[in-house]
């Protein structure tokens, strides 16, 4: 198993060169941060939280960054089509994507866990997928 440090619908740089080398060795990935810090899970609410006011991280990861309105109203969109929380359709998202094993859901609240869940048995169609992916914008790769 190999840990990614951070991938998601908003920051997916993984997919240059780990994912397919893990994928290539047989390796399995551990995602974390697969909601983007939250911003996933509102997409298509206010984004602003309390714990974002304090947050150093948000920028580190480079959330806010080119394409990621566009990213955010796709799950929003395709979420309400589909009846489901847009944090379960992006977790569906992240584990349609190869080599991924158990994302770290980091679930502060007894009701993400339900969200999360459903995800598991969300399949999604190859439209799906793309609609969720080609809004996605590359950027400089950080640590």
């Amino acid at each position: 198993m190999h840990e990614l440090h951070n991938y998601n619908l908003l920051y997916r740089e993984e997919e240059r060169e780990m994912i397919p080398l893990c994928a290539d060795q047989g390796v399995g990935l551990i995602p974390w941060s697969p909601l983007a810090r939250g911003l996933l899970a509102r997409a298509g609410q206010d984004q602003h939280t309390t714990r974002q006011d304090g947050d150093g991280n948000r920028q580190r990861f480079l959330y806010g960054g080119p394409g990621d309105e566009d990213v955010l109203a796709k799950v929003a969109e395709l979420a309400n089509e589909r009846g489901v929380a847009p944090a379960t359709l992006a977790l569906a998202w992240l584990l349609h994507q190869p080599g991924m094993v158990a994302p770290i859901i980091g679930a502060t609240k007894d009701s993400h866990i339900p969200d999360a869940l459903a995800a598991v048995g969300l399949d999604l169609s190859e439209k799906e997928l793309a609609t969720l992916q080609d809004p996605y914008q590359p950027r400089s790769a950080r640590f």
